[in-house]
């Protein structure tokens, strides 16, 4: 297994790892691969890289749908980031041919923060 480490920088954020993902499929060679968030309050997400403007709204969408003033039974604080998790979901697959992701020509993987600033970790695995 292979393990990616990303430093998020906001309380809720979507950080581009295509490039890193990509590296490490690359020495890993073709095949599946299942790309893994093993945390509870940041997942991932495969959307639109192009434009940076995609990701800012799919967080303000998240913000919308699970607002921080709902009453929450969890004590910790940070409900809303577990349900967004929940919703964003903690994996992945990625098809790699010829060394390259085999991805759509706007796609990009997204770590999915929602309770930063944190430092995560994203484990990818070929499978097969």
């Amino acid at each position: 297994m292979r393990e990616i480490r990303v430093r998020s920088r906001a309380k809720r954020e979507l950080i581009d790892i295509t490039d890193e993902v990509a590296e490490a499929a690359r020495e890993g060679g073709d095949g599946v691969w299942l790309v893994f968030v093993p945390h509870t309050t940041a997942g991932l997400a495969i959307n639109e890289g192009a434009d940076p403007s995609v990701a800012t709204d799919i967080v303000r969408a998240l913000e919308h749908a699970v607002p921080e003033e709902q009453a929450f039974e969890h004590a910790e604080g940070n409900s809303t980031a577990h349900v967004m998790s929940t919703i964003a979901g903690s994996s992945a697959l990625v098809a790699v041919e010829n060394g390259e992701l085999a991805l759509g020509t706007w796609q990009s993987i997204f770590l999915c923060e929602f309770d930063g600033p944190r430092s995560r970790e994203v484990w990818l695995r070929k499978l097969g």
